[in-house]
């Protein structure tokens, strides 16, 4: 495991200071606010520790099957977060039933909600199943690595500084990313694969809040392949995540190949809308994920 994913580990770790309340720290990022990704997964740790039951606390304690495991969640995003304060994350205890547990997270800095965040639990069941057909993608062994394929397209410090921020994963991009082809609009769509750069423990809640992590890192790309912008990191439009949802279908393992098959349906009033489904490299569809982000052109 790389120092990078040790650092990762330990920043979703939360600390527990009272019954269902729970405060995390916060990384550095290539904006003056707080990476959406990672209150997301925060949140979902703070929830996910109040439905553990007898269970050892923290992560890395409990395997598929033995505790209810989250199978959706849904978020806003209400402020920007300051990164060099704390985030204190509330759990109300909304139900525990039989077969479903829902819980809500309110993420807080400076005495204001930052972060909203329903999630519901389930416990393992059979059912009826059948699914989508996974869409082509070329082998990811065979595609360069986010630090030989950005610097091909950044400035070097900001190629240097997206490297750093990624360096937990190993995240490599299907075809150009958005920043490649400045200028030039092409189909809504983008492809990229992930997995966690070292072993993690056999922890369901750890591999979804790991893809929870992941999730807000490219889904709006596909927003602007359609418009030919750069984004954030060429700084030729203005962005931030409005709200996320997500569907845990199947069990996973977030250290293993992942497929992100990312497109946008839809852009308009200064929002981008971003679907996208995550499958695991044997074809198993893992994950459904929708979010909503601002997308504006400075003027």
């Amino acid at each position: 495991m790389n120092q990078a994913l040790e650092a990762l580990l330990d920043l979703l770790d939360l600390e527990q200071i009272e019954e269902d309340i729970f405060r995390g720290v916060s990384r550095s990022a290539l904006v003056p606010r707080v990476f959406g990704g990672q209150v997301a997964a925060q949140a979902l740790v703070a929830a996910g520790r109040t439905v553990r039951g007898d269970l050892p606390q923290g992560l890395g304690s409990a395997r598929v099957g033995e505790t209810p495991n989250a199978h959706s969640l849904h978020a806003y995003f209400l402020r920007p977060g300051d990164p060099g304060a704390p985030i204190v994350y509330t759990v109300d205890r909304i139900r525990d039933g039989r077969s479903f547990t829902t819980r809500r997270v309110v993420a807080v800095q400076h005495g204001q909600p930052i972060f909203h965040l329903s999630a519901s639990f389930q416990t393992y069941e059979d059912g009826l199943e059948h699914q989508a057909e996974m869409p082509d993608a070329p082998d990811p062994e065979t595609l360069p690595t986010a630090a030989e394929t950005l610097p091909r397209h950044l400035p070097a410090h900001v190629a240097e500084r997206l490297v750093e921020a990624r360096a937990a994963v190993d995240l490599r991009y299907a075809d150009v990313p958005p920043w490649g082809t400045v200028g030039q609009p092409r189909e809504p769509r983008s492809q990229v694969w992930f997995r966690a750069n070292g072993k993690l423990a056999d922890d369901s809640l750890l591999h979804v809040c790991l893809a929870t992590y992941v999730s807000d890192m490219t889904l709006l790309d596909s927003v602007l392949l359609a418009h030919g912008r750069g984004g954030w990191a060429v700084g030729d439009v203005v962005g931030a995540s409005l709200d996320h949802a997500m569907w845990f279908h199947r069990p996973f393992r977030a250290d293993e190949w992942l497929l992100y098959d990312q497109e946008s349906p839809t852009a308009s009033g200064g929002r981008g809308l971003g679907q996208a489904r995550i499958w695991t490299q044997d074809g198993r569809l893992a994950v459904t994920v929708i979010q909503e982000g601002v997308v504006r052109v400075p003027r």
